[in-house]
């Protein structure tokens, strides 16, 4: 068995034909399907994420302490490693820790990435291509096909031509990468951060502009994702400043508007207030004129007895 067949029984078959079911049990609406699998998938994975994304904080924790060690051996680099090996082990984080996690998790990510392009089969030629990876076993996956890929304004085997989704790509990659991108003292590696920063959202929007659009809300979902994970196991991380910022700005709007919302009750009390008064003195003055005829008619009776 050569390594495209494990590939196939082992990733892309199962996650495709599992892709397909879903898509008969959700109306046929192959947009939703997109969004639940590559949940699904996100939680199935989760134990691997927060592995991660634990590692990562491990190594921001150590940040300051590392900055230390740099500076103290810039000029001895075996000493360096050394102190820097003993420093991760004090603290138990594992250096590889960032990496294993996601080294396991990339083949099921490109066996996701292809299993939803190869589902948005339209072409006769890419319709055989997807019947040789469905089970024959499930005779009823194959009446599915084709798949519908109309959502909205979209056709999801085809590219967003409104620039929408592959804006939404690039600024959900982009908060997503920033959120772990760990502070580094380094100037190197900061330049290195900056680079990848600015430049993995722009390639990613850039193949959300050549792609079926099918695959940006995959890529849309899957970084919405991550935040959220990585927002309840390490918080805001990189955009701490940035929520800071935003939440001081609500904070003081608020603070602005809340003297202008008392100062409008408060005048609507003082109208309700008067407006009581006015209709109480009203009753008073109708009940001592009722009161007056009342004895003015009983004064007449008696004097004409």
């Amino acid at each position: 068995m050569d390594i495209g067949s494990i590939w196939n029984n082992l990733f892309q078959d199962p996650m495709l034909n599992g892709l397909i079911i879903l898509y008969g049990l959700l109306w046929q609406n192959f947009a939703i399907t997109i969004v639940v699998f590559t949940i699904v998938v996100r939680l199935i994975m989760l134990p691997f994420t927060i592995k991660q994304l634990q590692a990562t904080k491990g190594m921001q924790v150590l940040q300051p302490k590392m900055a230390a060690l740099q500076k103290r051996y810039a000029g001895d680099r075996p000493r360096l490693s050394q102190e820097q090996m003993k420093l991760y082990k004090e603290h138990g984080v594992n250096p590889l820790g960032c990496a294993v996690p996601t080294i396991i998790q990339f083949p099921i990510w490109i066996g996701l990435y292809q299993s939803i392009l190869l589902a948005m089969a339209v072409s006769p030629e890419s319709l055989v291509s997807l019947s040789e990876h469905l089970y024959s076993w499930m005779p009823e996956i194959t009446k599915l096909i084709p798949l519908k890929s109309e959502f909205l304004w979209l056709d999801l085997s085809k590219p967003d031509k409104t620039f929408i989704f592959p804006i939404l790509v690039a600024g959900s990659t982009w908060f997503q990468q920033k959120m772990t991108t760990t502070p580094s003292a380094d100037p190197k590696q900061q330049q290195m951060n900056s680079m990848m920063q600015n430049m993995m959202p722009l390639m990613l929007g850039f193949f959300a502009l050549q792609f079926a659009s099918g695959l940006a809300i995959y890529w849309v979902v899957s970084n919405i994702c991550s935040m959220v994970i990585q927002y309840f196991v390490i918080g805001m991380g990189g955009l701490t400043e940035y929520w800071n910022f935003a939440v001081g700005m609500v904070g003081l709007n608020v603070l602005r508007v809340v003297p202008v919302v008392k100062a409008a009750a408060d005048e609507a009390q003082d109208d309700d207030n008067l407006v009581e008064a006015v209709s109480a003195e009203k009753r008073r003055r109708d009940g001592r004129a009722r009161s007056k005829r009342k004895n003015s008619r009983g004064g007449n009776r008696a004097g004409t007895r």
